[in-house]
């Protein structure tokens, strides 16, 4: 007989259904969860991408591109030059006349130099930074001319209004004797002039120190002070001379390929080095032989095309700063025929026949080249690095477009060592500021990230054994009743500001520290060895006497341990001072006993007040309270069934604390350890305030550093928008972005493997 099924209502409770209203704010509650963690991956990859937009610039190569091209008269130039808005180049012909160009219009203005008939152009020399033009003519005599330009503005546009200023014409050296080559060099104060006379014998080198006398009405007359024969001073014969920017060195190129290097000053002219560029090569012959802007490097191409600079340095065990070999560039495939040196940076324009390359001596690379189909007369970058000029052998000028704004920049500017002018060797170095115009930016990430690094390893080292020793000891150890004082004043110093925390380290600890560091390190060997045998020694006693202390109030027998070690360090310190860090100073030969003195003379590195040792206390300071924090909450919230079946067995309340609890609660551990190193990585003001802020890279502890944060946070003021300096701070804040999410990701997954490992459940 089949059954029959019969329809059941169950009528459900009304406590057990769920109302509308809850369902409702469920629904709604859901979809802003999922909305705000969407907005929070929106608004981190947003930030990339910012950050990521404004760097990318750093990394582009230059845009040059030709936009006019200006038929000059048909005749041989000798010289080309621009005034420093690049609106109105000039061209030097041979019959001294000089044509003014007006770019905007084509508009050739002529001006007569107005040089006696008698006399003919052999040599010349033109400074386009002090726009002085010196003329060396046939019979052993020169001049000075001083191309000018005085604007005035018309309708609120810009009108310039070229001028000639000539000297008188001077004698020297061999009267009568043609000048082969010519140079001139002026600082204010100083002026020198050398040339090179063909005698029939033997080439000579003259060279005169001029001076020009100031009056209450400007500048007066420009006459010859003392005259100097450099003929016998150096082997070879001279093809080549070059002036100090600084009117204080000459240096005289022979057919050898050795350049000699005269030191001038208001007594004499010594010949300080002798060297040979080239020597490594079968043809060591100098062709072309230039200053680089500032006066500090050379730049020296040879016959076969090799591009190499030396700059001035000191070098190792030297007292004197001479010439070394610091860049070399690709080669050209033929001898170069011009060279032009921009007035804003380090770059500098080199031309053979058709080819036409823009280099970077900072980071020795190539920012542009290009093969050109017109044969190159001469060149010229103008002064505010914008415009290149080329004049081809047909008379025409052609003008380029120059977009450049961050040729220090590249992936070997920030992370490779380069070899900056006056080092005696390449470095990592971050200096983005100078003293004069001739500077070059040093903008190398590696003191930064090593800083960055340095910092938070001491401040790591300092608060990860006292925050997780005090976070395991209050969970498992301390009274219930103590506890609930110690966790809120341990949580509340997570509210201290940076700035409080780095005024206090600066100006209180730095200095109180500083002559007590060996009293600090036997509290730091000291104390922890005193603790570990106290409760050594404890665990030994009869449990008669550990019940006269109350379960969690064991840390008062500790107290009076650590008052007792305290005490003792304080008084042994100077034995210890005297004993293992006594030196003979150097100066009086007394014996000292201090132990900055004795780091000093015997580590041969420097001992700075403020340094990563006290950055370690201070900031360990405030990352103590987030690791203590997070690591004790963790170790609370292990199950009690664990702990007390674990003590039920036999254990004891160490064994139960090492062997289950802390595996047990190992994620949220790691989380709180990592929690403290993202603070400690991105604190600023601490590490600004108690650190020298210097970009030091090295890892003594008694010196400080610069961290990406605080170089940020120091910078970004003095900064341009836009600027290259403004976009490698933000690069800064890239690897720090970088930084932040390697160790969030690797907390991500570590903790996740943790957990799967000691899951209860």
């Amino acid at each position: 007989m089949p059954i029959q099924q019969k329809n059941i209502s169950v009528k459900l409770d009304a406590r057990f259904s769920v109302s509308t209203t809850v369902k409702v704010i469920d629904y709604v509650m859901e979809r802003f969860i999922k909305i705000g963690g969407i907005g929070v991956i929106a608004a981190v990859s947003g930030i990339f991408v910012f950050i990521f937009l404004e760097i990318l610039p750093l990394f582009q190569w230059p845009e040059v591109k030709e936009i006019g091209v200006v038929s000059m008269p048909q005749r041989e130039y000798l010289e080309m030059g621009v005034d420093q808005w690049g609106k109105k180049p000039f061209f030097l012909d041979t019959e001294s006349n000089f044509h003014f160009l007006t770019l905007d219009t084509g508009q050739i203005t002529t001006i007569p130099a107005q040089l006696p008939d008698s006399v003919r152009v052999t040599a010349y020399d033109y400074s386009q930074e002090g726009g002085t033009l010196v003329c060396g003519f046939d019979d052993g005599r020169f001049c000075l001319f001083n191309v000018e330009y005085s604007e005035r503005f018309i309708d609120g546009v810009r009108e310039l209004e070229p001028s000639i200023k000539r000297s008188e014409i001077y004698r020297i050296g061999r009267t009568g004797h043609p000048i082969e080559s010519i140079t001139y060099a002026d600082s204010g104060d100083q002026k020198i002039i050398a040339v090179v006379q063909d005698t029939g014998a033997r080439a000579t080198v003259s060279l005169v120190r001029l001076m020009q006398e100031q009056t209450l009405l400007g500048s007066g007359a420009v006459t010859i002070d003392e005259e100097y024969d450099l003929t016998n001073q150096f082997e070879g014969t001279p093809v080549l001379l070059l002036a100090g920017t600084q009117a204080d060195a000459l240096l005289i190129a022979t057919d050898e390929g050795r350049i000699s290097y005269f030191n001038i000053d208001d007594e004499d002219c010594e010949l300080m080095q002798v060297f040979q560029p080239f020597a490594d090569l079968a043809d060591p012959a100098i062709n072309t032989l230039d200053y680089l802007f500032g006066g500090v490097s050379i730049v020296i191409t040879a016959a076969t095309g090799e591009n190499r600079v030396f700059s001035l340095f000191i070098p190792a065990n030297g007292t004197s700063r001479l010439f070394g070999h610091t860049k070399s560039f690709p080669n050209f495939t033929e001898p170069v025929t011009n060279y032009s040196p921009s007035l804003r940076n380090k770059a500098f324009l080199l031309s053979s026949d058709r080819t036409l390359s823009l280099r970077f001596a900072t980071n020795s690379s190539i920012r542009w080249e290009a093969q050109l189909d017109y044969n190159i007369r001469d060149t010229v970058i103008s002064s505010k690095y914008d415009r290149l000029m080329v004049l081809s052998d047909d008379s025409n000028l052609h003008v380029y477009n120059l977009h450049d704004p961050h040729p220090t920049s590249g992936i070997s500017a920030f992370f490779s060592r380069q070899w900056f002018e006056g080092s005696p060797f390449p470095k990592f170095e971050w200096q983005s500021t100078g003293a004069s115009d001739d500077y070059e930016p040093k903008l190398s990430m590696i003191p930064l990230i090593i800083g960055t690094l340095k910092g938070t390893f001491y401040a790591m080292l300092f608060a990860t054994p006292l925050a997780l020793s005090a976070a395991l000891y209050t969970s498992q150890f301390l009274d219930r009743r103590i506890r609930t004082i110690v966790k809120p004043t341990m949580e509340t110093m997570a509210s201290l500001p940076s700035v409080v925390l780095g005024f206090l380290g600066a100006l209180w600890l730095a200095p109180l520290i500083e002559t007590r560091l060996v009293f600090i390190f036997l509290l730091i060997v000291l104390l922890p060895v005193g603790a570990i045998l106290t409760g050594y020694c404890w665990s030994r006693l009869p449990m008669k006497i550990q019940r006269g202390v109350p379960a969690g109030n064991e840390f008062l027998v500790m107290l009076g341990i650590f008052v007792i070690g305290f005490v003792a360090c304080w008084y042994l310190a100077p034995t210890v001072e005297r004993r293992f860090f006594s030196v003979v100073d150097p100066v009086n030969g007394q014996v000292v006993s201090d132990f900055r003195e004795w780091w000093r003379l015997t580590t041969n590195t420097p001992f700075e007040q403020r340094n990563s040792l006290i950055v370690g206390f201070v900031m360990g300071f405030a990352v103590i309270p987030i690791v203590f924090s997070i690591a004790e909450e963790s170790l609370s919230n292990v199950p009690t069934a664990l702990s007390s079946g674990a003590l039920a067995l036999g254990a004891s309340r160490w064994q139960t604390a090492v062997r289950i609890v802390i595996p047990t609660a190992s994620a949220g551990i790691f989380s709180a350890l990592m929690m403290g190193l993202g603070r400690a990585v991105g604190e600023t003001m601490i590490v600004l305030m108690v650190t020298g802020n210097t970009p030091v890279l090295d890892f003594n502890m008694f010196t400080g550093m610069r961290t990406l944060s605080a170089n940020i946070a120091v910078e970004l003021p003095e900064a341009p928008h836009g600027g290259t300096l403004y976009r490698t701070l933000f690069l800064g804040a890239l690897i720090l972005f970088i930084f932040t999410f390697f160790i969030n990701t690797l907390a991500v997954t570590l903790r996740e493997h943790l957990r799967s490992r000691f899951k209860t459940v």
